[in-house]
């Protein structure tokens, strides 16, 4: 039940029913079921990405965890970071594609949009249904449509 093209899978690392197309998988990740990881990919060692899991043209650091029903494109995401349920990056505007950035540590909550291009900072939280459309710096806590920093979370310096 998985298809696997054009990819190389790290040792250790466990796919299960998903498709790896044109990307590379580090050492012990685990994937799926039924994730898709599309061309030019590198996902981390030690990363786990859950069912529904999409990614595209992005660069996961060690340790990210993506546990399901999001899509992550065009993006670089540091190490550690978490990646909740229903996260999408709104990578395309209709002419040109934009990159997202994530940073270590930080915690992207349950249904939120990222519309790049823009950074969130290392250690940084935004919550559930917000919608990024500026960067948030490194610590920062982020809520709501548009999102807006309320407050430090002192996560930067795990």
């Amino acid at each position: 039940g998985t298809t696997l093209r054009g990819s190389q899978i790290g040792e250790g690392s466990l796919v299960q029913a998903s498709i790896i197309e044109e990307s590379t998988i580090g050492a012990n990740v685990r994937v799926g079921p039924f994730a898709h990881v599309r061309g030019g990919a590198v996902i981390g060692d030690e990363c786990e990405l859950g069912n529904y899991a999409e990614v595209k043209n992005s660069n996961l650091g060690r340790g990210v965890k993506m546990h399901h029903f999001s899509y992550i494109g065009d993006a670089d995401v540091g190490e550690y970071a978490n990646i909740a349920a229903g996260i999408i990056t709104c990578n395309f505007d209709g002419e040109n594609k934009h990159r997202t950035v994530i940073g270590a540590r930080a915690f992207v909550g349950s249904d939120t949009m990222l519309v790049a291009p823009v950074t969130i900072g290392e250690g940084a939280v935004t919550g559930a249904g917000s919608l990024v459309t500026k960067d948030i710096p490194p610590g920062g806590k982020a809520v709501g449509v548009p999102a807006r920093v309320i407050a430090r979370t002192g996560r930067s310096e795990c």
